[in-house]
């Protein structure tokens, strides 16, 4: 493979951020010298996850074999893991009165038919099923980790505590169809038919105009390629307390 000068469409803060958390890691662990420095490191991981390149080809653009470069973004992706916030320390902030928006979408991945637990029927294809909870203006607070693509959202929102987490502070929720039986702090649309009075149908816009932001949350999330499609073991990827990692 041959090298050649690229740009990476993050700001610089972030590399130096991510580089910092690298920095306390190594201190604490006392580790000894490495071929890349905690920036170059850290500006690795992200290429990786912004670009989704593959493991050989960050090897040559970084002068590394595909195996160091491989265990690189493992130990960033840990350093992630351990300094993200959880479910609770997220929804802190919320002030009286305020909502959240939640919905799920799906990283899909490349793997065969046999795999049935991560093949979603609603998708038609494999993946992994992802929860998001978000700000009225669409802002991300939480991402959840990976539930198996066929989990429907209310189930996996359940598994990962959203709906206990909500109902418990009291939350104001605006989520679709699919959590319907949630709980009382969720509101969802009604469901569409022929005879639906006009005040159902005023409620469905206006649930649908306030919910629409929440889009921009998956729209920030996928603009890193590596969760527009992941070519990793699902299975992998699902475990607790750690995020997607390729392999």
């Amino acid at each position: 493979m041959v090298p050649y000068p690229a740009t990476l469409d993050v700001p610089h803060e972030l590399v130096e951020h991510v580089a910092w958390l690298l920095y306390e890691h190594r201190r604490t662990r006392n580790t000894r010298w490495r071929k890349l420095g905690c920036f170059d490191q850290a500006l690795l991981t992200l290429v990786h996850l912004r670009k989704n390149e593959t493991f050989a080809q960050l090897g040559a653009g970084f002068a590394i074999s595909q195996a160091t470069a491989w265990r690189y973004v493992d130990e960033v992706l840990d350093v992630l893991a351990s300094w993200a916030p959880g479910l609770h320390e997220a929804l802190i902030g919320l002030g009286e009165g305020d909502h959240v928006i939640v919905d799920g979408t799906l990283i899909t991945t490349d793997r065969i038919r046999a795999d049935e637990p991560y093949y979603s029927q609603k998708h038609k294809q494999h993946g992994m099923n992802v929860q998001v909870i978000a700000r009225p203006d669409g802002t991300p607070l939480w991402f959840s980790r990976a539930t198996p693509g066929r989990t429907h959202d209310l189930t996996s929102a359940r598994a990962h505590g959203i709906v206990q987490a909500c109902l418990t502070r009291q939350i104001l929720v605006l989520a679709d169809r699919a959590y319907q039986g949630a709980g009382a702090t969720f509101r969802t649309p009604y469901y569409h038919h022929s005879e639906q009075p006009e005040h159902y149908q005023q409620f469905n816009r206006d649930h649908a105009r306030l919910r629409a932001p929440g889009e921009r949350a998956f729209a920030q999330l996928k603009s890193w390629r590596i969760t527009r499609r992941a070519r990793c073991s699902p299975a992998a990827s699902a475990a607790p307390s750690k995020p997607s990692t390729p392999c």
